[in-house]
């Protein structure tokens, strides 16, 4: 059992049965009264995200997670296959585990899972990948009215906001945590 000055961002609690990620923390020690550890926790099932304060020193449980590289294959209806780089074995991850993930990745894609007593929690993506742009329509020149900015297709299917020069064909570099274009490549 660890206690609370264990904490670190990206760790895994178990609260009440339920797994809980750090997504941030913060050591506090008052002039007065006690200190005492204040966290942000995101559930790692639902993706509800609650502020949660412990007294220092309070006896805490740390779930143990495996991430492991693994990479894409293939969608099968709505799951997503995988398989692990070490031993080759192919595990098939839900599409509600996998969740936006799912608009960044290509076939043959590295990518992390992470694995509680073998049951995939969630899809770790790498912080930007590069998609080419199946569609977008002809940018046209003194078009302000959009902030210079137009929609475009990627090869995922999903869509994001790129700028009017952008054709289709290009290749652009995507940020997976937002979708936000981040340059051509």
């Amino acid at each position: 059992m660890a206690t609370t000055n264990d904490i670190k961002n990206g760790s895994v609690l178990s609260i009440d049965g339920q797994l809980w990620n750090v997504v941030e923390f913060q050591h506090v020690k008052p002039g007065k009264g006690g200190a005492f550890v204040r966290t942000k926790l995101k559930n790692v099932r639902s993706g509800k995200s609650v502020d949660r304060t412990f007294n220092a020193g309070t006896k805490i449980d740390f779930a143990t997670v495996d991430r492991r590289d693994f990479q894409y294959l293939y969608r099968d209806g709505d799951g997503f296959v995988f398989m692990d780089t070490d031993d080759y074995d192919q595990i098939t991850v839900p599409g509600e585990i996998v969740g936006d993930a799912a608009n960044f990745m290509l076939e043959s894609q590295a990518v992390q899972i992470a694995l509680h007593e073998g049951e995939p929690l969630y899809v770790e993506l790498p912080a930007s990948v590069v998609l080419e742009i199946t569609y977008t329509e002809p940018g046209l020149q003194g078009d302000r009215s959009s902030a210079g900015t137009k929609a475009a297709t990627v090869e995922t299917g999903y869509e994001i906001q790129v700028p009017l020069f952008l054709e289709t064909g290009t290749k652009v570099k995507v940020d997976t945590r937002t979708g936000d274009y981040l340059g051509r490549v």
